[in-house]
């Protein structure tokens, strides 16, 4: 059924109670979602464009483009070298798809570095990732001939998000007994490896040359 209302046009014509970004924002998603009820073209609708226009206004009146492109570039810096991970991990990732991938993908990219900390050879591991359903914060595993580590935000509470333990190879998916660490840990793999190695009781190694990784 094709219906219009009254309310984005008075609201267009009088925005003076729509004084933020955020309830600005409010006005022209409204006014957007009546448009395509109505079956109206969204890109020339009188009330679209005028709300587009008072949320521009609001914009201007803040800091200037210089001062925000340096605001911007100094949140990209500290963004990118603040640990994800741990946020991700305190914050949980149910239900929060993109949250998810980021978890994943950084999961990843931490049981790389702590492979290389270990030493271990390339083919000589695998590192699975398995996103399980939306409720759950899935896992990522490092999967070793005589080490197995798995990262997951399970029920056993802050600090134990780590399940590391001996296994006789990569066959073996049961092991001996686990041991716990925190996201914390994982991010500091040199440190980690030792003490991996410690309480599993491995021999120390160490890599003909540098490993980069990613």
């Amino acid at each position: 059924m094709s219906y219009d209302v009254t309310f984005r046009y008075s609201q267009a014509l009088d925005p003076s109670a729509l004084v933020t970004i955020e309830t600005s924002l409010h006005a022209i998603q409204a006014a957007i979602t009546d448009c395509r009820n109505a079956g109206l073209p969204v890109e020339t609708d009188p009330a679209v464009i005028l709300l587009v226009r008072h949320l521009s206004q609001i914009g201007a009146q803040r800091t200037d483009d210089a001062d925000l492109r340096r605001a911007c570039i100094a949140q990209v810096e500290e963004l990118r070298g603040r640990p994800m991970l741990k946020i991700l991990a305190l914050r949980g990732v149910a239900y929060d798809a993109p949250a998810k991938r980021l978890f994943h993908a950084q999961g990843r990219t931490a049981m790389r570095r702590l492979a290389a900390a270990l030493a271990l050879e390339d083919g000589s591991f695998d590192i699975r990732s398995n996103k399980a359903g939306p409720a759950v914060s899935g896992d990522v595993t490092l999967h070793g001939e005589s080490i197995w580590v798995q990262l997951s935000l399970g029920p056993f509470g802050p600090g134990r998000e780590v399940c590391f333990r001996k296994v006789q190879d990569r066959h073996d998916h049961i092991g001996q007994r686990n041991y716990w660490a925190s996201v914390r840990d994982l991010l500091e793999p040199e440190q980690f490896a030792m003490r991996i190695r410690q309480e599993l009781r491995l021999s120390a190694s160490a890599p003909d040359a540098p490993r980069l990784v990613a």
